[in-house]
């Protein structure tokens, strides 16, 4: 596979050309699994863009899972560090790192027995000392965060009884509430409709407009993620092929190398992928 055409913090402009701040930096980063001899993900320099949304898409076990693993402190490089606003994670305890970044993972605890509210007031922890009661900013959070995800109408209802839709939705909200500045979340708009799939997104660029949060999202759909964010990392075979704005990055070559498709990529009036037919297997 090629270099990548954009791997440093100098390729972070905006549209004026001036250098953008990134919130999440990883360098030199070899990353595995202790059950696993190999490296799972080779990244010389990856940057998340402070205050941007930011798309991780490839095909599956292309490292996007991985590689936020790392970002969240979930999964200690074999080399390499990851910072976060210039300072190591690792400098962090769990409080507080917990305080400056929420993650969503694919891995939720089964908590069937709790109900809609009290699984997102569980987000409002990094916040609280062990003996402090629920304060005002704490309802305010919550209750922000049951209205941006939508789930109003179930906010009674106990988990276990919600469909998976639904379920994705509460834990979406319980990470809303943490109130952070920087947000990671792994493919959250699994299991859910169309509808609910642009109410995730349209939640997350809401959430960056008005209060400029930083997201990273691992998205399966390359259209929707080419328009909701501002930019694209892909991934394939455990490498960073390209990264950059969405009407850089996704060429009918990336589409073909990453994704094994042949597909039209228009750009008028906006940017649209249109799949033609599987490559065959190389």
């Amino acid at each position: 596979m090629a270099e990548p055409r954009h791997t440093t913090q100098e390729r972070i402009t905006d549209g004026d050309g001036v250098a953008v701040e990134s919130a999440l930096v990883g360098e030199d980063l070899a990353l595995s699994y202790p059950s696993v001899d190999e490296t799972i993900v080779d990244c010389a320099r990856l940057d998340i863009p402070a205050e941007s949304v930011t798309a991780l898409v490839g095909p599956n076990g292309s490292g996007k899972s991985t590689l936020l693993k790392a970002l969240s402190n979930h999964l200690e490089p074999a080399e390499g560090t990851v910072t976060i606003h210039g300072e190591d994670l690792d400098s962090f305890d769990q409080k507080e790192l917990a305080r400056e970044l929420g993650v969503l993972s694919q891995e939720n605890d089964s908590l069937g027995s709790i109900s809609v509210e009290n699984l997102v007031y569980h987000g409002r922890y990094p916040h609280r000392g062990f003996f402090e009661g629920v304060s005002e900013d704490d309802h305010s959070a919550v209750e922000r965060a049951i209205e941006l995800a939508g789930i109003e109408q179930i906010r009674d209802a106990e988990l276990g009884q919600l469909s998976g839709g639904q379920k994705q939705l509460a834990w979406i909200a319980m990470v809303l509430a943490q109130d952070t500045d920087v947000l990671l979340l792994d493919e959250p708009t699994t299991f859910l409709d169309v509808h609910h799939q642009f109410r995730v997104l349209e939640t997350i660029r809401q959430l960056n407009e008005e209060k400029g949060v930083t997201v990273a999202v691992i998205l399966h759909d390359i259209a929707q993620a080419a328009r909701f964010a501002d930019y694209l990392i892909a991934m394939c075979d455990g490498e960073l092929y390209d990264w950059g704005p969405p009407e850089e990055v996704v060429t009918e070559q990336l589409l073909a190398d990453v994704f094994g498709v042949e597909a039209t990529v228009q750009h008028e009036p906006e940017l649209q992928v249109l799949p033609r037919r599987a490559l065959p297997d190389r």
